[in-house]
């Protein structure tokens, strides 16, 4: 088997190894080691990155025989290689997942709840617990677990002897009997875990939780830590100073400004809706009864206002109601309906006349064309004359 280096020392970076053996594998090469500092996938955690020999390690897994490495390059067997972790990656990792130690812990400790789920993604970490939380409770667990941080308490990783471990009180999501590896975080969490961890709290930096969703008669809740902490503040800093700039406050006053903002924004949505209907009353007044078709090119901010110009129309003509809204830069949006012409069957030759796309039911059309104006009209007033 091999032999477990990342379990004598999470920060060890370099080491050297024997190769045991080196078989293809696919487009890959599987190579079993005496010794590895790699952490294989396990426990919602990602294999560490890295190189061996000079190979890029793409993958690590464990496997009845031992750790195997999945390379993009053959090594050869009996060979001693170096093996370098790309360490921002697995210290990032050990960071988040130390930071996740203790938030269950304390979840566990204050609420009894067990942790369910958990997922160490690119990004951010998740975690699901098996009761529900408020928003303020998973404020103050992100406060208590920044004070853990601050205390720097240590951080052990150890198998305990079987007849110490049945005698101790730890979280698990299984039923785990021998070989069990328990870390412990110094007065906040006992944990059977299989990844590698920081030593010292204060090594993680920050906790910081995002959000939160129900999750399956529980929570979930998304968590960052550490570096990836510092870059989320230092991105959500310069949003805030640009928001600061283009508002012209200062930054602490950037949310009533946006909020007045907000309700300016939404008195001018009223004034313009109640113009919008003041004009849509004046088109529909200036509708006038025909025996021929309708046809209406305006500026129709508002669709349903324009299907109300088409559904009085319709009552109103004999032929077509068409209602067209855009400029000849940018073409014409139209709605066309009828209670006497079957504009499915109508909708290619209208479409093949200006130059548009679209269709619909019997009575009524919607699309879109690139003829001009002045095609529109003079269409459905040769239409008339039909």
């Amino acid at each position: 088997m091999t032999i477990k280096l990342y379990d004598l020392d999470s920060h060890l970076r370099r080491f050297e190894a024997r190769v045991l053996s080196c078989e293809s594998s696919g487009d890959r090469w599987r190579v079993l080691l005496d010794q590895t500092a790699f952490f294989p996938e396990g426990g919602g955690q990602a294999a560490d990155p890295g190189t061996l020999g000079g190979a890029e390690v793409l993958d690590v897994q464990e496997e009845p025989e031992g750790i195997a490495h999945y390379l993009d390059n053959p090594l050869t067997a009996g060979e001693t290689v170096i093996g370098e972790i790309h360490w921002p990656v697995r210290f990032r990792r050990m960071q988040n997942h130390s930071g996740e130690h203790i938030l269950s812990g304390l979840a566990h400790r204050l609420y009894g709840y067990e942790n369910v789920g958990f997922h160490l993604g690119e990004d951010v970490v998740t975690i699901d617990l098996s009761g529900e939380l408020t928003w303020p409770q998973l404020l103050e667990l992100e406060r208590l677990a920044n004070e853990a941080v601050w205390k720097n308490v240590p951080i052990r990783a150890e198998y305990p002897d079987p007849e110490v471990l049945k005698d101790l009180e730890y979280r698990s999501k299984l039923e785990l009997t021998e070989n069990v590896r328990i870390v412990t975080v110094e007065g906040y969490d006992v944990c059977a875990c299989c990844a590698p961890h920081v030593s010292f709290t204060g090594e993680i930096g920050a906790i910081k939780i995002l959000d939160m969703m129900r999750h399956r008669g529980g929570v979930r809740f998304t968590v960052i830590c550490g570096t990836d902490a510092q870059r989320d503040y230092a991105k959500r800093s310069e949003q805030v100073k640009t928001l600061s700039n283009l508002l012209s406050v200062p930054r602490d006053d950037v949310v009533q400004a946006v909020e007045k903002l907000k309700a300016e924004k939404e008195q001018l949505e009223r004034t313009v809706a109640q113009r919008d209907q003041k004009l849509c009353d004046m088109r529909l007044r200036n509708l006038r009864q025909t025996e021929g078709n309708l046809c209406i090119v305006d500026e129709f901010e508002n669709p349903i206002a324009m299907r109300e110009l088409v559904n009085a129309g319709m009552a109103l003509c004999g032929g077509v109601c068409a209602a067209f809204s855009g400029d000849d830069q940018n073409g014409y949006r139209y709605i066309i309906g009828s209670k006497t012409v079957d504009l499915r069957s109508e909708a290619k030759f209208i479409n093949a006349a200006l130059k548009g796309k679209g269709g619909g039911q019997p009575t009524m059309i919607q699309g879109s064309c690139t003829a001009s104006r002045a095609e529109i009209e003079a269409y459905f007033m040769e239409k008339n004359k039909e």
